[in-house]
């Protein structure tokens, strides 16, 4: 969606908010480790009973668990949230500047924010009040990956009815438990302009028949892709249903549908067949019998108290085909993450293995197979970069990393990646705009990547510093990359 475009969408109901008393947006957004390790930590402990793997993560969720929370081992984590809170919850006016550089975009990017681009000045502004809630982002980008130099990534348009969430804009989201890697929606990408609904507190029905399923929470949303693709203007239909049956494990069950565009159907039919299966090909079909390109994924999460610190153990499992009403040509992500607290700083560790090559650890490898889709071409990209893993397809890796937080606010971050990439060596995405740069890997290459980040306050605000090294150059379709990346990032928050 373009600029014009999302600024009608922002600028149709005015009047609608009037009379409302509006600031920050309703929702923690991806991108805040010391954020998810405090919500992870309250919720491993038994406080917190909202979703963990799905951003962003509503503040009535957390203001409910902020209230139940009592135990002295998490005091660090409450009062972060409880400034964090302050800060982006409070009724009113709010506003934010943000001055981002780097001397090349990283490759790598994981649950942290990292800058996309070279240059980016970007203003949020935002406004909320009892029931509507409205954010303003416009910024400027210096030397656009993408060709785009004024943006509107961040701005939506929110309201509460009852115990949902509706919304319209351009929001970041992370749907899975990993830590480096989520293999259905990740924030690697541009945020995509969609309209959208959520649940709002994650609270467990109250029916006998139904209370097995615990809290649950449910975001749909309908996203409008780019015009820069094989097929122009695709849609984008995304649902994730979370609910945990047992204390301390969550459930997912997330779905994207890419269907429509220029010259391929789209109404309603369509989609319904989709979202049955009733349009996956079968012998003797054609292309033109497969309307949409589906994932989807499962993914559990289970923590649990280790003394006074927690563990959490993950898996997430994606299929591009059905069989059975479940997902067969499946790829694999594996991990463990665990707190310590040392030197009076707490620390976030974990470990995780990614496999996006289909059918790799169980069957017969299927090559070219994952996020890939013969009518749309492009893949599951958006503005060259992939939307779930940043690895893409056919790509293998194992890394093992480390987030520590000083009591004083200061932040540390390590972590190492060994990853191969594209392992079957084939070139399997359309790239229909020399303009656009594609972060795809271009043929076989087996990488040791390396993450050093710094937070702290500086000028009244924020400031964080990134180095990304390389063993050798990354080599992708757009072009290859250096072997070292540094990256600023400053916050003002007024």
């Amino acid at each position: 969606m373009t600029v014009l475009r999302m600024s009608h969408l922002l600028l149709a109901v005015p009047a609608l908010f009037a009379s409302a008393n509006l600031i920050a947006a309703p929702w923690l957004e991806p991108g805040d480790a010391r954020a998810r390790h405090s919500v992870q930590k309250l919720s491993d402990k038994g406080h917190y009973a909202g979703s963990v793997t799905t951003w962003p993560i509503m503040w009535a969720d957390i203001d409910q668990s902020q209230k139940r929370a009592g135990d002295n081992s998490v005091a660090m984590q409450q009062a972060y949230l409880s400034f964090e809170m302050e800060q982006q919850a409070r009724s009113g006016f709010r506003g934010e500047l943000e001055l981002n550089g780097s001397t090349e975009p990283a490759f790598l990017r994981g649950f942290q924010q990292l800058p996309r681009e070279e240059g980016e000045l970007r203003a949020n502004l935002q406004w909320q009040g009892e029931a509507w809630a409205v954010g303003l982002a416009p910024s400027a980008i210096a030397n656009p990956q993408d060709d785009n130099a004024v943006r509107l990534d961040g701005s939506y348009i929110a309201a509460t009815v009852g115990n949902w969430v509706l919304g319209a804009g351009a929001i970041e989201r992370w749907w899975g438990p990993g830590w480096q890697s989520t293999m259905i929606l990740s924030n690697n990408a541009r945020p995509i302009p969609a309209v959208w609904v959520d649940r709002k507190t994650t609270l467990a029905p109250e029916t006998k028949w139904l209370s097995w399923i615990g809290p649950w929470r449910l975001n749909v949303f309908l996203g409008q892709l780019e015009e820069e693709r094989a097929i122009p203007d695709a849609k984008l239909l995304g649902m994730r249903f979370t609910f945990s049956p047992v204390e301390r494990l969550e459930l997912g069950l997330s779905r994207t549908i890419m269907f429509g565009g220029e010259g391929r159907p789209e109404g309603f039919s369509t989609v319904w067949d989709a979202f049955i299966g009733k349009d996956n090909v079968e012998e003797g079909d054609t292309a033109e019998d497969d309307a949409s390109n589906q994932i989807a994924t499962i993914d559990a999460r289970y923590g649990f108290p280790v003394g006074e610190q927690t563990m959490g153990l993950y898996a997430q499992m994606m299929g591009e085909d059905e069989a059975g009403y479940l997902p067969s040509r499946k790829s694999w992500l594996f991990g463990v993450d665990w707190t310590t607290q040392l030197l009076q700083s707490d620390q976030q560790w974990f470990a995780e293995y990614t496999n996006t090559l289909a059918e790799d650890l169980i069957g017969d490898p299927r090559p070219d197979y994952a996020y890939d889709h013969f009518n749309y071409t492009t893949g599951y990209q958006y503005y060259g970069r992939a939307l779930g893993s940043t690895f893409d397809a056919d790509a293998e890796a194992v890394s093992l990393g480390v987030f520590n937080f000083l009591p004083g606010g200061s932040e540390l971050t390590a972590a190492l990646t060994y990853v191969n990439l594209n392992k079957d060596g084939g070139n399997r995405v359309n790239q229909p705009d020399e303009d656009v740069f594609y972060n795809v890997p271009d043929g076989s290459q087996k990488v040791a990547i390396a993450n050093l980040g710094y937070g702290n306050q500086l000028f009244g605000g924020w400031l964080d510093v990134n180095l990304q090294l390389t063993d050798k150059k990354i080599k992708l379709l757009g072009g290859e990359k250096d072997q070292w990346s540094v990256s600023a990032a400053w916050k003002y928050r007024f």
